[in-house]
C-alpha cells in the first residue's frame, strides 16, 4: 500500500473506529474500509463525523473541521 493507504475498522453500530481484534470477533457488527491511496487515481474524498461515524457533506465538514474527519476511498 502506498503512502497513508491503509484499512480502518469501524462499528456498524455506533460508527466508531474499533481495533482489528474486535472486527476479528464480531464480523457481522462492523465494516472494514480501505482509506488513503494516491489522490491522482480517481479517489474521491468524503467527510465523517468523528462523533457518529456518518457521512456530512463538505460544507458541514468545513463548518466543524475539529469534529469531521475527511478521507480518501
Amino acid at each position: 500500500m502506498a503512502g497513508n493507504e491503509h484499512d480502518v475498522n469501524r462499528s456498524t453500530k455506533s460508527g466508531k473506529f474499533v481495533k482489528e481484534s474486535t472486527a476479528e470477533r464480531s464480523p457481522d457488527t462492523t465494516t472494514t474500509e480501505h482509506v488513503g491511496g494516491d489522490q491522482h487515481d480517481g479517489d474521491r474524498e468524503v467527510h465523517r463525523s468523528a462523533k457518529t461515524g456518518r457521512f456530512v457533506t463538505e460544507t458541514t465538514a468545513e463548518l466543524h473541521s475539529s469534529t469531521t474527519e475527511t478521507q480518501r476511498v
